[in-house]
């Protein structure tokens, strides 16, 4: 059973999705506080289905529209992606708009730390993340067809702005860290010298590896994706390595021979060889930035549970992050000279 109408489903996957046969089974994927996630179990295969929220979400919020069209673009180019199979824009057939894409089988690690590894396999997992980011950011956006996908230029300067709308649209408290932060994130923003597809939430725990091997098979979660500069990607990926490890993506600690996780200067490194870089500028306005951010996303959730609108049990769990997140946020804004 599921929270949709599975016949009204069953009738649109058929004359939409290539090949389709039922009887089939839907299954809700536990976790993720964003756009729900359901597993599609059917005659002619298995599938995913991504969709909205229901009720009332911010206006930018939750865009499986672009999600769908990244991916559509992306899968052709042989970057890891699951293949899409149909987009539903009618909110009549389940309640909200979805899409469809293949079910990519393969592990997903949830702990950062790779606690069953030996440290060769811990390197070559964190390389192969690393040498997918990369190929991510040199992507030909134009040739792929999503010039438009995002503004040009002035990227964090309109994300600060975005996740400042974001806050105060969702906001329920007071925290005297976020005033600060709201102030002085854009009037100390980076230049940006470079323009890319940007993924917005590249972490460990979404992507789906080959069972056996090494190889990113595909990149999940692309709510948050946008044209923009490659170092809002990059450096949100290096906050693990200045996350505590708490059975998800920090490795704060952990780096080095001893495990075979790389250092961030092991990973700034070949990500740098991969992108043409000549180095990266100091990370703590990012680290900064990245925080503040996440800070937004969280406070949303706070919003959607007051509301009664969350789409997991463990969103509250999540809310309670909040002030951390808010201190640690300026505590990088210190250490980058506010």
């Amino acid at each position: 059973m599921s929270d949709m109408d599975d016949a009204r489903l069953g009738q649109w996957l058929l004359g939409n999705v290539a090949g389709f046969v039922g009887p089939f089974n839907v299954e809700k994927f536990a976790g993720g506080q964003s756009n729900p996630t359901y597993r599609i179990d059917a005659e002619s295969g298995s599938y995913v289905l991504r969709r909205k929220p229901f009720g009332p979400i911010l206006p930018s919020a939750h865009a499986v529209e672009r999600e769908h069209r990244l991916i559509a673009a992306l899968h052709p180019t042989g970057f890891p992606v699951a293949q899409p199979y149909g987009l539903c824009e009618n909110p009549e057939v389940i309640g909200a708009p979805f899409y469809i894409m293949e079910m990519v089988e393969g592990r997903t690690f949830w702990d950062g730390a790779l606690p069953d590894m030996a440290p060769a396999q811990r390197t070559a997992v964190y390389e192969a993340i690393v040498d997918t980011l990369a190929a991510l950011h040199s992507v030909d956006y134009e040739a792929a067809g999503l010039g438009d996908y995002g503004k040009p230029g002035n990227y964090f300067e309109r994300q600060v702005a975005r996740w400042s709308k974001q806050y105060r649209a969702s906001q329920t408290d007071d925290l005297p860290e976020i005033e600060r932060l709201i102030e002085w994130l854009p009037r100390t923003v980076p230049a940006q010298t470079r323009t890319a597809i940007v993924h917005g939430d590249f972490r460990i725990d979404n992507m789906i590896f080959d069972a056996a091997q090494p190889r990113v098979l595909a990149v999940l979660d692309w709510e948050l994706s946008t044209l923009g500069d490659p170092l809002a990607d990059f450096s949100y990926f290096l906050m693990s390595w200045v996350t505590a490890p708490e059975g998800r993506s920090g490795v704060q600690g952990l780096t080095g021979p001893a495990t075979g996780i790389p250092t961030i200067e092991a990973v700034v490194e070949r990500y740098c060889a991969a992108t043409g870089r000549e180095g990266v500028p100091d990370l703590n306005w990012y680290f900064a930035y990245n925080l503040f951010r996440l800070a937004g996303i969280v406070q949303g959730i706070n919003k959607r549970v007051l509301d009664g609108n969350a789409s997991s049990a463990q969103a509250a769990k999540t809310v309670e992050r909040l002030p951390g997140l808010v201190a640690a946020a300026w505590g990088f804004a210190e250490k980058a000279g506010a």
